[in-house]
């Protein structure tokens, strides 16, 4: 049984290592232990998913709490996926944000098609400036 919580101070060890185990360590600085840190400090929404006390997923939000909510990492350990642990954390992060919010991500290469699946609409007009190493 899969059991999910808000949890602000999820540790930066465990958050490295499920993002690992999902392959989202891939697109994140994870042997930048201080970055990793602010990320989930200054992130306003973190929901986990553990089985038997062990992280199995996460969620991480940025939101205003009143019209848009950007999801920035949604990890799910490679063996917990197709079991609706990501559609779940998805869920709950938008509930803890308020539904009234727009729920914005980007997603990554391989979960093109994962959003769609889950009831997401795809929009084309995204912009970025990418991120410069020692921008902070």
């Amino acid at each position: 049984m899969i059991e999910y919580r808000i949890e602000p101070d999820l540790s930066v060890a465990e958050f490295i290592d499920v993002l690992e185990r999902s392959t989202l360590a891939q697109r994140r600085p994870v042997s930048d232990r201080e970055t990793i840190a602010q990320m989930l400090a200054r992130a306003d929404i973190v929901v986990t998913a553990r089985q038997d006390g062990r992280l199995v997923g996460v969620s991480r939000a940025i939101s205003d709490f009143s019209f848009c909510t950007y999801l920035s990492d949604l990890a799910v350990d490679e063996a917990f996926q197709r079991q609706g642990v990501g559609r779940e954390l998805v869920r709950r992060t938008h509930e803890a944000a308020g539904l009234a919010t727009m729920l914005i991500l980007l997603a990554a290469p391989k979960a093109q098609t994962y959003y769609a699946h889950i009831g997401m609409t795809r929009h084309d007009s995204c912009w970025i400036i990418p991120r410069q190493e020692s921008g902070r």
